[in-house]
């Protein structure tokens, strides 16, 4: 039972990402891809039915993991006390962007509220990157269970590392990469005219950096913590994860190209491309979770690593839990399928 709800939590953090990280991505490029009034209005129409349902996922895995492992969430949430604090301002800031820049018939209330936007979907972006490669490090976790990291120390790995050092600010800029890319993808998929042109032409500069970091980050990760290759060298099988994280981005760039001189399917060949970024994002998470399993959160002394086996709730407990939330989550996957086939097509302004 432990085993299947460390599944459960990967797969809701993946939807969330997925879900939640092309609206976050519209947010890093909305300057880029618009450029007047009228074409910033199409970009947060596009995201504007679903940004606040795709965020829903990030409470359902946070709920998810308090209930199947209530000592990693403890322990998690009080040593990244800090940073937790400002991705909750971020996120209420963007929501707050999202929603009251049309208040005001004003310029400069506008403009404000798109700042706000773009800077809270881009610090986002990087602290989850940086967050994610926490988890991966391993932070200093003693006897006790609970840990404290600051900001930053020397920016090196070390017995207290602080939470940005070389290693996660490398995951932060490649989140930060992967996603505007994936936001540009999305808006690819619902905009028409010079918006879709910039939209590609952002996606397309961002293949090269998010290939270079992703090959960076791979090596950096094993050199980080090198005990991410056991479960890959116990299970050879899982290897298909890195090929089809490198599958991905190469059959993205091969359906940009496609979208670019096949006017007459172009739209079928911009939701591939879009499709292959969600599984590019999966498969990344896919292979941290297998690298990770069964720590959910290691320790840079191994001997302290929080496990599924020593955070997780009674097997009772999880039993039932799996009941309620089957039922759960049917019901959310046929609201998200409901809400996506409503606004499914291009957006207009009128």
């Amino acid at each position: 039972m432990a085993t299947l709800w460390f599944l459960i939590v990967a797969l809701m953090v993946v939807a969330y990402v997925v879900l939640d990280g092309f609206d976050l991505g519209a947010g890093v490029c909305h300057f880029c891809v618009a450029h007047s009034e009228e074409e910033r209005r199409q970009v947060l129409r596009a995201i504007g039915p679903v940004w606040d349902g795709n965020e829903v996922w990030l409470l359902a895995a946070g709920g998810t993991l308090y209930f199947a492992f209530p000592l990693l969430y403890a322990s998690s949430f009080s040593g990244f006390y800090l940073p937790l604090m400002m991705v909750l301002w971020m996120l209420m800031g963007r929501g707050l962007a999202v929603e009251l820049r049309s208040h005001l018939d004003a310029p400069v209330w506008r403009a404000f509220f798109d700042g706000i936007f773009v800077l809270a979907s881009s610090l986002l972006t990087i602290f989850f990157g940086a967050a994610l490669a926490n988890v991966i490090r391993g932070v200093p976790l003693d006897q006790s269970g609970y840990f404290f990291e600051p900001l930053w120390t020397h920016w090196r790995i070390g017995a207290h590392p602080g939470i940005l050092d070389w290693y996660t600010v490398i995951a932060g800029v490649l989140a930060f990469a992967a996603l505007a890319q994936h936001g540009a993808l999305y808006l690819l998929t619902k905009t028409q005219r010079e918006l879709n042109q910039r939209a590609r032409h952002v996606a397309k500069t961002l293949w090269p950096v998010v290939l270079l970091l992703t090959l960076v980050s791979l090596p950096a990760t094993i050199h980080v913590q090198p005990s991410v290759l056991g479960n890959f060298r116990a299970y050879p099988v899982w290897y298909f994860i890195p090929v089809l994280v490198f599958g991905s981005l190469i059959a993205l760039f091969y359906y940009l190209g496609r979208a670019e001189h096949d006017v007459v399917r172009a739209a079928t060949h911009e939701k591939c491309a879009f499709v292959c970024s969600c599984v590019y994002l999966a498969g990344m998470l896919g292979g941290a979770a297998v690298g990770a399993y069964p720590n959910v959160l290691p320790a840079r002394d191994p001997q302290y690593s929080l496990t599924i086996y020593n955070t997780a709730t009674g097997a009772h407990g999880l039993q039932v839990g799996l009941v309620w939330w089957s039922i759960g989550i049917v019901l959310a996957i046929g609201y998200f399928v409901f809400v996506y086939r409503m606004f499914r097509g291009k957006v207009a302004v009128d």
